[in-house]
């Protein structure tokens, strides 16, 4: 009577065992869709738009300071803040200005 008792717990530990990791790959498939696959698709677009500056454009950098691209190098921007006043800023800390991005024409891949 006892062997039976212990072989059905057995069991149904074992069944638990299985719920609880296919609850886990549940959670994670459902954090991969709703959290991490949209915040790597901002990032790609993000550093399309870095990668499509150009001089003349109008920028903003992450610390708030506008200006316009001087000159692009590899990994940086020299930026005109004022009138003879520039500055170099990592490509890193630079998004398009509101001005530009409502004039960019937007491209919708859904």
């Amino acid at each position: 009577m006892n062997m039976v008792l212990l072989q059905a717990a057995t069991a149904a530990q074992g069944q638990n065992q299985w719920s609880f990791w296919i609850m886990m790959i549940l959670i994670f498939v459902v954090f991969y869709f709703f959290m991490i696959r949209p915040q790597q698709k901002k990032q790609k677009e993000l550093l399309k738009q870095r990668e499509a500056m150009k001089k003349g454009d109008k920028v903003i950098t992450a610390g708030g300071i506008y200006g316009e691209i001087k000159e692009v190098q590899d990994n940086a921007f020299i930026i005109t803040i004022a009138k003879d006043i520039t500055i170099k800023v990592d490509k890193g800390s630079v998004y398009a200005s509101a001005e530009d991005a409502q004039q960019a024409p937007k491209t919708d891949n859904k």
